[in-house]
Parts: C-alpha cells; sequence; structure tokens
C-alpha cells in the first residue's frame, strides 16, 4: 500500500508508522515557511506546538527547514527579483539569524529548548565530520533540546543552485 492510499482510506498506514516511529525528521520549505511579507508565524508557531507534542510523546524530533534566503530577502527588501549566486548567500546570511530567532520564540512558548545546526554536503562526506555531526545531534536528544538542520548556505551553494 502507498502512502497515497492510506492518505485516501484515512491516513491508518502513516498512523502506524508514526506510532511506532522513535524518531521523526519533519522537512519544511520556504513556500510552506513564508508569505510575500516575511515568515509566516502562524504556520511557525503551529510547527511549534506540533513538533513539541510528538517531542513530549516520546518521540526524537528534527526539524529540518528551509528558508533562510526567503527570510533574508524579505528582510533586505530584495523583491522577487531573480538573486546571483553570492547575493543568496548573503540574504540567507541574514535570514538564517531571523529564522532562528522565530524558531527560539515560538519553542520558547511551549517550553522547548532548541538548537540550531547547519550543515553542507562536505559534513557527510567526511567520516569525522559526520560522527562530530551525529554525536552533537545524540547529545542534544539527551539533553532535550531539538534540533533544527539547515543546510549551511554562505559555504555551500549546492541547493541554492535549484532554489531555497
Amino acid at each position: 500500500m502507498t502512502f497515497q492510499v492510506a492518505r485516501e482510506k484515512g491516513g491508518e498506514l502513516r498512523k502506524s508508522y508514526l506510532s511506532a516511529a522513535k524518531r521523526v525528521v519533519v522537512k519544511v520549505g520556504s513556500a510552506v515557511l513564508t508569505t510575500g511579507s516575511g515568515l509566516n508565524q502562524a504556520v511557525l508557531d503551529n510547527l511549534a506546538e506540533e513538533l513539541t507534542f510528538l517531542k513530549e510523546s516520546g518521540r526524537e524530533v528534527i526539524l529540518v527547514s528551509s528558508g533562510a534566503v526567503a527570510s533574508g530577502r524579505k528582510k533586505l527588501g530584495l523583491g522577487n527579483r531573480v538573486l546571483r549566486m553570492r547575493e543568496k548567500q548573503a540574504a540567507a546570511a541574514v535570514g538564517q539569524s531571523s529564522l532562528m530567532h522565530s524558531y527560539e520564540d515560538l519553542f520558547d512558548r511551549h517550553d522547548q529548548k532548541v538548537a540550531q545546526v547547519l550543515l553542507t554536503h562536505d559534513d557527510f562526506a567526511h567520516r569525522d565530520r559526520y560522527l562530530n555531526v551525529r554525536n552533537t545531534i545524540f547529545t542534544l536528544f539527551e539533553w532535550g533540546i531539538l534540533p533544527i538542520i539547515n543546510e549551511n548556505d554562505t559555504v555551500s551553494v549546492k541547493e541554492l543552485r535549484f532554489g531555497d
């Protein structure tokens, strides 16, 4: 049975997978997190509430979040014009702090601490770097902190070539 069929049958399969899951990874993109006026605070707040609930149910939860470029674009007033690669990287640098500030504020409302983990493809290509990331995430789990992972767009351009 595919997930599409499960969704059409009331999501029974999805529910069974989720109820058995020890660890849940949720990926949200810029289109979900932002509007024409910047970060969508209502969506972010709902996300913080739902992920806190999942974590409180005994699961390890990781949030993989896009949105830094879109947030920076709005903060800088860059509109929808096409940005050069270095402009996208600079917009990500500006937007990443706003994105994390929003996450911290909203998760704080639910008494949930969060941590920012910025990664590049190289962090997975080199065993020692991979182990450092892995150990950091496991330690965050031990401390009850929800990791928020994003690509480090200021030094990695692979994802930026295809959009935020």
